[in-house]
C-alpha cells in the first residue's frame, strides 16, 4: 500500500490507524454481522456509540453541562443560515466580523433573514489581516456576534476571542479539535467535520442551552437546534458512518494526550513551515504574522509561471493537494491534525530542492 502526504483543505487526511480500524470493522462491526453503515441508528450498538462519542467529546473539549452537543448534516454552510434563523427574529440586528471568504458567505446568508452589521471587514487588505478589535463598529442592539475562527482559503486565524455581552457564534470548521478552547466563551460553535473530526457528511454544533429556543415560530422542524437537542441528534436518520468515524477520531485524540498534546504538535508543524517560507525570497506568505493560521498555510512563488511545475513535481514526490483555492491561486498546505509532522518536513525539503533548481 502506498500512502501519499495529503495536504487537502477538505475532505482532509484521516489518521492511518483510524482508517485501519475502519477497514477491519467494515464486514462485521462489533459482532453484529453487519457494517456500521447497515445497522439501525436506533439499535443498541449505535445508540451506545452516539452516547460514548458525546461523552468523549465533552471530555476532550471540556464542554460545560449547560451546553448541548448536536450532530447534524449540511456542513457549516447550513449552519450559516441556521444561526440567524434560530437566534434572530425578523428585523433584528446581528454583528459579523468578515475576515475571509467564509465569513463573507456567512454574512450573506444572514442578510436573508435579518439586518447584518459588518462590525469589521478585512476586505481592504485582501483578507490578510484581522482588524484590531478597538476599530470594530459593533451595534448596540446586536443579537449576537459572528466570527469565522479560521479562514481556510486565506489562512487567517483568530488567536484571540472578542469580548462582549452578546452570544459569540463561531464557525470553527478548520480549528475545532486542533487545540483546547474555552467553550464557555461561546454561545454557539459549529464545524463541518471534514477537517479534524472525520469525513464529510456530519456537522458538529455546540449550543448553550438558553439559546435553543428558536427566535422564530415558522422554522421547519429540521432547521431548529432544539429538535436535535431533544432527540439526541436523531430527529431523522443521521449520517451513521460519518458519526462512527468521528467517534474513532475522538477516541484517538483522548488516548494520545488530548488537545494540549495536539496543540503542541500543530504549533510545531506550522511554525517550521512558516519559518521555511519566511527564510526564502522564492516563497511568500501574505498573511500578517499575528493572525497566521496553524491549519492552512497559503504561499505563492516569486515566479507564478512555475506554479504548474511545482505542483507536478510535488505530486510526483507524494505531496498532494497543494494547489491553492481557485479564488486566490498559488499554493496552500492544509496541515490538520492527521497530517503527520514528517509530511511537513517532507514538504519543506521539497520546497528547498525546488528553489535550488528553479530559483
Amino acid at each position: 500500500m502506498t500512502r501519499v502526504y495529503n495536504f487537502s483543505a477538505g475532505p482532509a487526511a484521516l489518521p492511518i490507524d483510524v482508517l485501519e480500524t475502519i477497514r477491519a470493522d467494515i464486514p462485521d462491526w462489533q459482532g453484529t454481522g453487519m457494517s456500521v453503515m447497515e445497522v439501525s441508528h436506533r439499535g443498541k450498538e449505535f445508540v451506545e456509540l452516539a452516547a460514548r462519542c458525546e461523552s468523549n467529546l465533552r471530555e476532550l473539549l471540556a464542554v460545560p453541562d449547560n451546553y448541548s452537543v448536536l450532530w447534524m448534516q449540511g456542513g457549516a454552510t447550513l449552519q450559516m443560515a441556521m444561526a440567524p434563523l434560530n437566534l434572530a427574529a425578523r428585523g433584528d440586528t446581528v454583528d459579523y466580523v468578515q475576515t475571509g471568504s467564509w465569513g463573507k458567505k456567512a454574512a450573506g446568508e444572514a442578510r436573508k433573514f435579518c439586518t447584518v452589521n459588518l462590525a469589521a471587514d478585512a476586505a481592504d487588505t485582501n483578507f490578510t489581516t484581522i482588524p484590531d478589535p478597538s476599530t470594530w463598529q459593533r451595534s448596540d442592539d446586536a443579537v449576537y456576534l459572528h466570527m469565522t475562527s479560521n479562514e481556510t482559503i486565506a489562512g487567517v486565524e483568530f488567536h484571540f476571542l472578542p469580548d462582549g455581552d452578546v452570544p459569540l457564534v463561531a464557525d470553527m470548521s478548520s480549528t475545532i479539535l486542533s487545540r483546547p478552547i474555552d467553550v464557555s466563551r461561546f454561545g454557539v460553535i459549529y464545524a463541518g467535520a471534514q477537517k479534524n473530526i472525520g469525513p464529510a457528511g456530519i456537522t458538529l454544533v455546540i449550543v448553550r442551552n438558553d439559546l435553543l429556543e428558536p427566535a422564530r415560530e415558522d422554522l421547519p422542524h429540521l432547521m431548529m437546534w432544539k429538535s436535535y437537542a431533544e432527540s439526541d441528534s436523531m430527529t431523522n436518520t443521521p449520517p451513521t458512518f460519518a458519526w462512527y468515524v468521528a467517534d474513532l477520531v475522538i477516541q484517538r485524540l483522548l488516548s494520545n494526550g488530548g488537545l494540549e498534546a495536539m496543540a503542541e504538535i500543530n504549533r510545531r508543524k506550522s511554525s517550521k513551515l512558516y519559518a521555511a517560507i519566511d527564510a526564502s525570497d522564492f516563497y511568500n506568505n501574505p498573511v500578517s504574522e499575528d493572525c497566521r493560521s496553524w491549519m492552512n498555510v497559503p504561499f505563492v512563488l516569486a515566479d507564478s509561471s512555475l506554479d504548474a511545475l511545482f505542483l507536478e513535481e510535488a505530486h510526483a514526490a507524494g505531496l498532494t493537494n497543494l494547489k491553492g483555492h481557485r479564488s486566490v491561486g498559488g499554493m496552500r498546505a492544509s496541515i490538520y491534525n492527521a497530517v503527520p509532522e514528517e509530511a511537513v518536513d517532507a514538504l519543506i525539503e521539497f520546497m528547498a530542492a525546488f528553489e535550488g533548481k528553479n530559483g
